[in-house]
């Protein structure tokens, strides 16, 4: 077995102690124990995969990617184990765990300027600066750029794997919820699940200021929930995947978290924090007992607070 075996057939977990005032179930997949920490393992794995398979990277040479640390940990740890070194182009608006992480996987750590965000809030601006930099190095170095937001590597991973584990784990989900950021584990996990069971509901989560996919407009683009909400409709949404969205708020985000660690015992950030609040208010508006499915995107540990 080697490192990228560790990928894939995360636990569902119960979340027992959140359910417990509840009249449905929530069942979260714990993907912050992936061996980079996050989701995204999932879909630096496929994106590496099939770039090697369609002739497009080749050994030894180097990966570029803009990322908010997640995408970037995962693609360097892969990275390392196909024998490609990898550069990491991150908003210096990320949180600095994230950089410990991405040097300790012994990626090429590059930082940009912050357009109009803050520190701990990445907005789409900054982003965008970061990608225009990260496609900048690509050509200069000859580099395989990832592009996570346009790359169909990051929907085919979860449509491949993360839909049809949660069905092998829990056949009768009714509801599947997600906050969406380059869109791949929503849009890639919904496809499956729809495909088995057409009446499964999936409910997308966006910050209440940034949920652009609900309103079309962005009220404020700071907000605490890194790695989703850029302010953008993702290259590969599809709305026809979506019941409804749930918004929330960076101070119920908090909450959830710490009570997540404290009552559940489970030390995630702040997306994952997202999905379950989301999970939460959905449960409490309906009138039967349901069973919902949602994602633990990341560990706590990426985080300053």
């Amino acid at each position: 077995m080697s490192t990228l075996n560790l990928i894939h057939n995360t636990p569902l977990i119960f979340l027992d102690k959140i359910s417990a005032t509840l009249s449905g179930k929530i069942y979260a997949k714990a993907e912050h124990l992936q061996p980079g920490g996050s989701v995204k393992d999932r879909a630096a794995y496929q994106i590496i995969l099939d770039a090697y398979e369609n002739g497009s990277l080749k050994k030894g040479q180097t990966v570029v990617e803009m990322t908010s640390g997640n995408m970037g940990a995962g693609l360097a740890l892969v990275c390392r184990q196909f024998g490609n070194p990898f550069v990491a182009v991150m908003s210096d608006g990320n949180s600095p765990e994230r950089r410990k992480i991405l040097n300790a996987f012994g990626a090429e750590i590059i930082l940009t300027k912050q357009v109009d965000g803050s520190p701990g809030m990445v907005t789409g601006g900054d982003i965008n600066y970061a990608v225009e930099v990260a496609k900048d190095i690509s050509h200069s170095r000859n580099a395989f750029h990832a592009d996570q937001f346009n790359n169909p590597s990051c929907v085919k991973a979860h449509f491949n794997h993360t839909g049809p584990e949660i069905l092998r784990d829990l056949p009768d989900a009714d509801v599947f919820i997600a906050s969406v950021g380059s869109g791949g584990t929503f849009v890639g996990t919904s496809k499956y699940l729809k495909s088995v069971n057409s009446g499964i509901k999936c409910i997308a989560v966006e910050p209440e200021k940034a949920a652009i996919l609900k309103t079309g407009k962005v009220d404020d683009p700071k907000h605490i929930i890194q790695g989703t909400a850029y302010g953008l409709i993702p290259p590969h949404w599809d709305e026809k995947l979506v019941h409804d969205f749930i918004t929330v708020c960076d101070e119920e985000v908090r909450e959830m978290k710490k009570r997540l660690s404290s009552d559940q015992g489970l030390y995630v950030g702040y997306s994952a924090a997202a999905n379950v609040i989301a999970s939460e208010k959905y449960l409490n508006a309906q009138e039967k007992s349901l069973k919902i499915v949602t994602i633990l995107c990341d560990s706590g540990y990426k985080y300053s607070d």
